[in-house]
């Protein structure tokens, strides 16, 4: 058991990985910009460190003094949330070559299904159903236009390192296409440092269900069964509920074990 965790995040997230950490005996630490050296988060951690700047580019995405606050305060694990560096393979990576523990996702593991673009097609490999848009990144204005007339509208821009609803846009027709993915461009770099989106066919009405796996590095797994996650607002998740109204008995049982 860890003694001391770091807790790359603010917020609710944040505020939940601590109460976790008391209730197992566990230290925690928060970092924090100095925008938000007066939240909740701080006020809770055993300890508290500042890490740059209100930019989240200066701070919360800085690995550097990420990982230096780790050491400082002798945190032998980061808890990255998610957003911000929970899917960043070379945070990941960079933990371990401090032999600070990443509380997460493998490099590897990220690589192959943390960056969406790249999940979408590592289930391509395997032959799973995807929606159909890009493949890979759009890198240039010439691909925009050519993957938006093959995809037709309306079509999504997703930022492929996204989550939260951020770096998402709905364009509707040819005039709003370009304009969107600057939008969705930047808010992707702002939010994530990473500014790579991919576009995929907008859905109309669909049920958002998803099945949630977890496993440790020797190599158990377990699922916690569906969650519906369809009632949103602005492509965030407001609503989760176990298990979905959507699916009967015979489809719960053929989706897990085919």
């Amino acid at each position: 058991m860890f003694k001391k965790i770091l807790i790359a995040n603010r917020g609710e997230i944040a505020l939940r990985v601590i109460r976790a950490c008391r209730e197992l005996g566990i230290k925690s630490v928060a970092i924090y910009s100095e925008a938000d050296r007066d939240s909740l988060h701080v006020k809770f951690a055993d300890e508290s460190i500042c890490v740059g700047p209100a930019s989240p580019k200066e701070s919360y995405l800085n690995i550097p003094r990420v990982i230096s606050a780790a050491e400082v305060t002798g945190a032998e694990a980061i808890h990255p949330g998610y957003g911000f560096l929970s899917e960043n393979a070379t945070f990941s990576e960079i933990c371990v070559a401090n032999n600070i523990t990443f509380i997460g996702a493998s490099a590897e593991n990220i690589r192959l299904m943390g960056n969406k673009s790249e999940a979408k097609a590592t289930m391509k490999r395997f032959n799973v159903p995807t929606v159909p848009g890009s493949d890979g990144i759009v890198e240039s204005a010439d691909a925009l236009d050519a993957i938006a007339a093959q995809t037709g509208f309306p079509l999504m821009i997703k930022a492929s390192a996204g989550g939260g609803g951020k770096g998402m846009r709905i364009v509707r027709s040819k005039s709003e296409l370009h304009e969107a993915y600057t939008l969705a461009t930047n808010e992707a770099k702002s939010a994530f440092g990473n500014g790579d989106v991919y576009i995929e066919k907008f859905i109309e009405n669909p049920r958002h269900v998803e099945i949630q796996i977890l496993s440790d590095p020797t190599g158990h797994a377990i699922h916690l069964g569906e969650r519906d996650c369809t009632i949103q607002r602005r492509h965030q998740k407001l609503v989760e509920e176990s298990p979905s109204p959507i699916l009967d008995d015979t489809l719960r049982h053929r989706r897990r074990y085919d």
